[in-house]
C-alpha cells in the first residue's frame, strides 16, 4: 500500500465553486501520483506511476 501521507490535494480548475463531481490530484510526492473523489476526501485513493497518470491526461485533454 502507497502512503499518501504529506500529499497536496487539488482539484482543477474547471470544477467550479459549487463542488459536484470532481476528482483531486496530489502530485506532490515522490513517484506516485493520488487520485481522490472530493466528496470523499478519507475515503479510497486510485496511485498511479507519473508515466501512467501522463499518458491518461494526454489522452483526455480537449
Amino acid at each position: 500500500m502507497t502512503e499518501l501521507t504529506g500529499a497536496r490535494w487539488r482539484k482543477s480548475t474547471r470544477s467550479g465553486s459549487t463542488g459536484g463531481n470532481c476528482v483531486e490530484v496530489a502530485d506532490n510526492l515522490p513517484g506516485v501520483v493520488g487520485v481522490r473523489d472530493s466528496k470523499d476526501p478519507t475515503g479510497p485513493a486510485l496511485v498511479f506511476e507519473p508515466s501512467a497518470w501522463g499518458r491518461f491526461t494526454r489522452s483526455v485533454k480537449v
